[in-house]
């Protein structure tokens, strides 16, 4: 069974280095599109077992040709990082392992290594100390989590226990978003109960920030209970919410502030743009992912709320065949929806033990860096505008001349070569009345060279689709 084992693994492990070392050399797409990837793999449910190395290498053969270099160096399509080798080690030990790491005192490796790497964060991100940490799947999860804090807290004050008896009577909550929040917030509205339409939207401007004057103006609507939700990072623009701002006009009107950083966050560890989170520390929940900027496997993503009570009243579970809790302990399932889940501190813990402060800080400003070249290149084109503030990671670029159906049409032209050509790849997004395409930088892999390979590549396919 030993040599089996480590047979089986080892091949694992080759499979592993061969596609992570072709990453650069290959197209920056998939070779074979969904609807093919399904014919291939269309098949009835076998009647007997296989082999596990047969499995292993069917699964290598198969999947391999739909597979998108997301962990490569010139993948731009969405703010992903690239699985930094560390932390690909690391997950793979937790694996192996195969710890429940729900509760302490069965899994105490686990629950240790999490409750260090909670600390970590907080220290990294400069958020107030002692603020608990939820260790979950992404953005989405973690907004979910932060917002069930802010619903438990503000309807608590108004003397509703939402946790014990619901929403059926509950008093109603105003929940202010910016104009331009992310879709995963209104994701994290519907499954807690609030609908993603029920909310308040607040005006934002040119870049997606939410205007004081206009939170200001909408606030004062409601006489209950209010959440305020902000923005770190546009997911279009990298545009800030004046976070001092609002977060004094909320704090004013007693509502509970929640900050959506699913990679505008990092900032904060950075010497060069720190200052775009100025009073981000004064608000009550954040939330930010750790498959983003600080390069760890999928998924992993943080919800942050400074009061840890009400972090756990909102998520704890209860039964009786748990271990007993000590006044005191950190128990990883507290501060989540799961009871059952992956150590997923564990390779957190290995990439902030791997960069570093000055690593993280390195990191992020190489990117920021980057997207500004990006911009230059490509603002010197006829007929290429850079549509944003390039204020951090995020470029977006509009092509061609004419109305705004000419514009999107020319646009997506060129998004649709470049993603054939395969030099790189990118998306794009609908951006005040017009398409854009989104060129996205936080790959660990990205370098200068790449940068340039891809704006030649983008050029080449605007001059193509405009001759």
């Amino acid at each position: 069974m030993t040599d089996d084992l480590r047979h089986l693994l080892g091949r694992a492990v080759d499979h592993a280095v061969a596609y992570r070392e072709s990453l650069g050399e290959n197209s920056g797409r998939p070779e074979v599109d969904y609807y093919s990837m399904r014919q291939a793999l269309a098949a009835p449910l076998p009647e007997t077992g296989s082999a596990p190395e047969a499995v292993l290498e069917e699964l290598v053969r198969l999947s391999t040709p739909g597979l998108m270099p997301m962990a490569g160096p010139r993948f731009f399509g969405f703010v992903i990082g690239a699985s930094h080798p560390s932390g690909v080690a690391a997950d793979w030990m937790v694996t192996a392992w195969g710890q429940n790491a729900g509760y302490h005192t069965p899994t105490p490796a686990a629950a240790a290594m999490e409750e260090i790497a909670e600390g970590w964060l907080v220290d990294i991100l400069d958020l107030p100390r002692g603020s608990s940490v939820g260790f979950v799947t992404g953005a989405t999860v973690a907004n979910a989590v932060g917002l069930s804090a802010a619903r438990t807290k503000v309807l608590l004050d108004a003397g509703w226990d939402v946790d014990a008896d619901g929403l059926f009577g509950a008093p109603d909550v105003a929940v202010l978003v910016g104009d331009d929040a992310h879709s995963s917030v209104f994701s994290a509205l519907q499954m807690i109960g609030f609908g993603y339409k029920r909310v308040t939207r607040v005006a934002t401007d040119g870049q997606g920030r939410m205007r004081p004057d206009a939170l200001a103006a909408e606030i004062g609507k409601s006489s209950g209970p209010k959440i305020v939700i902000a923005q770190a990072g546009q997911i279009n623009t990298g545009a800030y919410d004046p976070f001092t701002e609002i977060i004094a006009i909320a704090h004013a009107h007693g509502a509970w502030v929640h900050v959506d950083g699913a990679f505008g966050l990092w900032a904060r560890a950075t010497p060069g743009h720190k200052h775009l989170t100025e009073g981000i520390e004064g608000a009550d929940s954040w939330v930010t992912d750790g498959h983003k900027w600080l390069q760890v496997p999928y998924d992993s993503g943080f919800a942050i709320v400074r009061d840890r009570e009400v972090h756990q009243r909102a998520m704890t579970q209860w039964g009786s065949y748990l271990p007993s809790i000590n006044q005191g302990d950190r128990v990883p399932s507290a501060f989540v929806p799961e009871l059952s889940r992956r150590a997923r501190g564990m390779p957190v813990w290995a990439m902030l033990k791997t960069l570093g402060r000055t690593g993280v800080a390195e990191l992020v400003e190489r990117h920021c860096g980057y997207a500004r070249r990006f911009a230059e290149r490509l603002a010197t084109e006829p007929g290429i505008r850079i549509m944003n503030e390039v204020t951090i990671n995020q470029v977006i670029v509009n092509f061609g001349v004419g109305d705004a159906a000419a514009r999107k049409a020319a646009t997506e032209a060129v998004i649709a070569r470049v993603q054939h050509d395969g030099v790189c790849f990118v998306g794009g997004a609908a951006w005040r009345g017009d398409w854009v395409m989104r060129i996205s930088v936080s790959s660990g892999e990205t370098t200068e060279a790449d940068v340039d390979m891809s704006a030649d590549a983008i050029i080449s396919a605007w001059r193509a689709v405009r001759g």
